[in-house]
């Protein structure tokens, strides 16, 4: 079966109707839906599924209860030796969502780190991810280093210092720019 991460920045709280679009086709075709416990697209993720009377949604949470779970799904809760409340905290249920996952839906802003970091995380293991970028409202296909650096200079040059400095981004990059070249080694 077919699983995917559904995921996005915490500051977008309404899904466009292309997004709505794509969760239909989703859920139409009965994939499994891995989705976080946070504010903001999580929830609203989560709300859009519960309208669709999605079935196979799991909602996934690092420590002992989901911060929100709309549909009352199962949920998947993840262990971290992290204190809570910090990033790596939160982080610890995405790192296992990626790896749960065949291929990611984004929604992303241009800005938050954490929806970028899931989509660098898939591609490090080898899946793709289909982001919308909310702010020029278009899909956009990440499945190696060449699209993810296409999908990054849509930043803004603050969020881009931003990102590197909070998520050590370039360096990510150079990692999977070797990480394909090692692929392709004869």
């Amino acid at each position: 079966m077919t699983t995917v991460f559904i995921a996005g920045s915490i500051k977008i709280k309404n899904l466009d109707v292309r997004v709505k679009e794509r969760i239909d086709t989703i859920v139409t075709s009965n994939f499994d839906v891995l989705v976080g416990d946070a504010d903001g697209a999580d929830t609203s993720i989560q709300t859009y599924l519960q309208e669709r009377s999605a079935k196979r949604a799991v909602v996934y949470c690092s420590g002992s209860f989901p911060r929100n779970n709309v549909g009352r799904w199962p949920v998947h809760t993840v262990d971290t030796e992290a204190t809570p409340g910090t990033r790596a905290f939160f982080t610890a249920k995405d790192l296992e969502m990626a790896k749960k996952a065949d291929f990611g839906l984004m929604i992303w802003d241009t800005q938050s780190t954490g929806t970028l970091s899931n989509v660098i995380e898939l591609l490090r293991q080898k899946k793709k991810s289909v982001v919308y970028v909310n702010k020029v409202k278009a899909f956009k296909n990440v499945g190696d280093v060449k699209q993810l650096e296409e999908l990054v200079g849509l930043m803004s040059e603050p969020a881009l210092k931003k990102a590197d400095a909070k998520i050590r981004l370039f360096e990510k990059i150079d990692r999977l720019k070797h990480q394909q070249g090692d692929m392709f080694a004869v």
